[in-house]
């Protein structure tokens, strides 16, 4: 049977590889090879999220009361968190299982961010213990009740956050945690992120009452910013980029804090490159406000694991830039050829669906992404 959709984010059918390769130079030879072998991947992606669709069904738990569980943000940085446990916890998504004994994956409706909301504030204490023993007293609760978190100690399991606290849920009894699948935006592999097992999640700013964030349309060659951040220091990363940038280059537009008279959005859908540094996590959600806005992101962060990393190749549609190398931005930048930055451009336009909120969910949106990256990691356990 030939497939005849096109292959999501890439713009070609599956099979329509290059069938007259231009082997004028062993060079030109190898990059036809490489596209042969990214349209493959392609392929294979698109195969698996279609399986993926037809049988992944997930069980979410019903013990818990809100707000601290079934129950989460919408609105603002930490909005996907809320948006998923919101989408799973209505039994109306095309995920949500009938009967527990169906479930590939359980889901535990824990909201992190509301934790810290309702239980730190006002803060006297920013030890973490009272949210690892509401995390840990769940689990138990659970386990004592059904028989599927034993069953897999905890391998098919899994809880999704954007809080920077969330990562540490587990510190306190790594042994119950140690096969369960974390989903986070505060993806760092230097802080025990394991991408094996963990999933990394976009951190999406949604604005109140809406879910199309938007998206300026202004296309490559009529972009007159080459480079653009703004945004205060926060944590070392933006320290080091404002130390270097803030003010310094005609160029690479960089600002602590942006005149009135500037509007952000409208900077960055003028702008060819967005600087994306890590804040005081690894995680931003310029990020995905770069890819909205038609923006080639440049990372700058020496150990994020970048959402779906899995099956999105980041380094066709982003630049990415070691923190040692930041007063090398512009150098690296513009050493970039107009083609090259003209095919990223063109792919970041690409892949804006995978990171857009649905409600309810629609396939390659960005809870399909999450709940695909969730998938493969659920083929890796094998059940008693």
């Amino acid at each position: 049977m030939e497939l005849k959709e096109k292959i999501p984010g890439t713009g070609v059918s599956p099979g329509q590889f290059p069938t007259k390769p231009d082997t004028t130079t062993f060079a030109a030879l190898i990059r036809r090879t490489l596209i042969r072998i990214d349209l493959i991947i392609g392929v294979l992606c698109y195969r698996s999220h279609i399986e993926m669709e037809k049988r992944f069904k997930v069980w979410t738990y019903k013990e818990g009361e809100p707000p601290l569980f079934h129950y989460g943000p919408v609105n603002n940085i930490y909005s996907i968190e809320g948006q998923i446990i919101s989408e799973l916890d209505s039994g109306k998504s095309s995920f949500s299982a009938r009967h527990p004994d169906e479930a590939q994956a359980f889901f535990l409706p824990i909201s992190i961010v509301n934790i810290v909301r309702y239980i730190y504030r006002p803060y006297t204490t920013f030890s973490r213990k009272r949210l690892q023993d509401i995390a840990t007293d769940y689990i138990g609760v659970i386990s004592s009740k059904h028989p599927y978190w034993n069953r897999s100690t905890g391998a098919d399991h899994f809880l999704v956050s954007c809080h920077d606290w969330a990562p540490e849920v587990s510190a306190a009894h790594p042994e119950v945690y140690k096969n369960f699948i974390r989903v986070l935006c505060n993806a760092n592999s230097s802080e025990g992120f394991k991408p094996v097992r963990d999933v990394s999640l976009p951190e999406i700013n949604l604005h109140f009452g809406q879910l199309d964030p938007p998206r300026p349309t202004l296309p490559p060659q009529n972009r007159s910013i080459f480079a653009f951040f703004a945004g205060g220091e926060h944590g070392p990363v933006r320290k080091i980029l404002l130390k270097h940038w803030k003010d310094k280059d005609s160029d690479v537009k960089v600002y602590e804090y942006l005149p009135k008279a500037l509007n952000y959005t409208e900077m960055m859908g003028q702008s060819k490159f967005c600087l994306c540094p890590s804040g005081w996590e690894v995680a931003s959600p310029r990020v995905v406000e770069s890819i909205n806005a038609g923006c080639v992101p440049v990372i700058i962060s020496d150990h994020y694991v970048l959402p779906f990393s899995d099956v999105l190749d980041w380094s066709q549609f982003s630049v990415h830039i070691p923190i040692s190398r930041v007063p090398e931005i512009k150098a690296i930048l513009q050493a970039i050829p107009m083609q090259e930055y003209l095919e990223m451009q063109k792919r970041v336009i690409q892949v804006q669906p995978h990171f857009t909120v649905n409600r309810p969910s629609k396939p390659y949106d960005v809870m399909h992404m999450v709940m695909h990256s969730v998938w493969l990691r659920r083929l890796n356990v094998r059940l008693p």
